[in-house]
């Protein structure tokens, strides 16, 4: 799995791949026919390349508002105006924004220049809680193995089959149910996750010295940073202020994660049937999303693009929409479908869809 996280990093190393001829041409029964996908990638080539000037834009009309938010909704509560502290709502708003462009940081698609990039997206890292060269590192074993039912379990939300929940005990299913409830999903799990989880990279010990540098030093920053904003607002104005605006931003951030991969016609096989191409365009939605809600989720919503080319940058992905309209159909949901999609919490390999724990034993009991 490092091994093909690592392959991951470098985009150049997969389209060289992709673009080179099959050794076997006769794919056995069940195999994708991938050849449409790689011509994707080879359209998807001429958007990687960022605008320099746009993307110091995008970081400015992304920081200042977020940190202007985050004084208004602290005065507010400093003179005694409760209801300003809705201001959290933007402040986390731009939180989530924030993160995205960490995110395409950690893609090497922000400014295309790796130190840039990695710097920006540390010193993001100290507000969105989230250690850069840990996160990149497992967000790049996700892109290396979405849709792949061999490799699951780092940078995933858990999904079992259904023939894996069935084998499982009474405790184990129970388990299973709770961790996939919306109150766990949505609630408490970006507290655990941003707050607690993320503070030590368990899972990275054979990744090098890098990952744990990062966290450590992400850690130390936080800390600093948190009591420079303690000594100059107080204790509990910082707490009332900060805490709702992490939370909130990371809610929302699992739940893009949740729709953008937990679909109903989204893509998952075993190998040798799994191929990259196809599951990384079949496997993401396209997350059709209102103007408002897509300019401040920095277009993570054309997740299926995202996944076949991540170093094409969030702002260049409406334009790729807009040059090839076919594009906008695959894997499409709505705000509305997505609500739908809370329910679909295991995979059936023979109909090769996501369903809900009634369907899953309504399909067993016709089995």
């Amino acid at each position: 799995m490092i091994e093909s996280a690592r392959r991951y990093e470098s985009d150049e190393i997969l389209v060289a791949a992709f673009d080179a001829p099959s050794e076997n041409p006769e794919k056995p029964a069940g195999h994708a026919d991938t050849s449409a996908e790689k011509a994707w990638l080879k359209i998807l080539a001429g958007y990687r390349q960022p605008r320099a000037a746009r993307s110091a834009y995008e970081l400015a009309v992304t920081a200042i508002p977020f940190a202007l938010f985050w004084a208004a909704a602290w005065a507010a509560l400093h003179y005694g105006f409760w209801p300003g502290l809705i201001l959290v709502v933007p402040a986390a708003a731009f939180l989530l924004r924030l993160f995205m462009i960490q995110h395409d940081c950690g893609h090497g698609s922000f400014f295309a220049r790796r130190r840039l990039d990695d710097w920006v997206g540390r010193t993001i890292g100290i507000l969105t809680l989230t250690p850069y060269d840990y996160w990149r590192r497992a967000h790049a074993e996700h892109h290396a193995s979405a849709g792949n039912l061999d490799e699951r379990g780092v940078g995933d939300i858990e999904t079992l089959t259904i023939a894996e929940y069935n084998a499982l005990s009474r405790r184990g299913r129970l388990a299973y149910r709770l961790y996939r409830h919306p109150a766990v999903m949505f609630g408490i799990g970006p507290a655990w996750l941003f707050i607690f989880k993320q503070r030590l990279p368990f899972g990275m010990m054979r990744s090098g010295a890098l990952p744990w540098v990062s966290t450590m030093a992400t850690n130390l920053a936080i800390a600093l940073v948190s009591a420079l904003l303690i000594w100059a607002a107080g204790v509990t104005p910082f707490l009332l202020v900060h805490l709702p605006i992490v939370l909130l931003a990371g809610a929302a951030g699992v739940w893009l994660f949740y729709v953008q991969h937990q679909f109903e016609e989204t893509h998952w096989s075993k190998k040798p049937d799994w191929q990259f191409q196809h599951a990384a365009l079949h496997g993401a939605s396209h997350y059709d999303l209102p103007p408002v809600l897509r300019w401040i989720t920095g277009n993570i919503g054309i997740h299926h693009v995202h996944h076949l080319s991540s170093r094409v940058p969030y702002y260049r992905l409406p334009e790729v929409l807009q040059d090839h309209p076919e594009l906008a159909d695959v894997g499409r949901i709505t705000l509305m479908d997505s609500l739908r999609c809370v329910k679909l919490v295991l995979w059936d390999e023979q109909t090769k869809r996501l369903v809900s724990f009634r369907d899953a034993a309504r399909l067993a009991a016709a089995r």
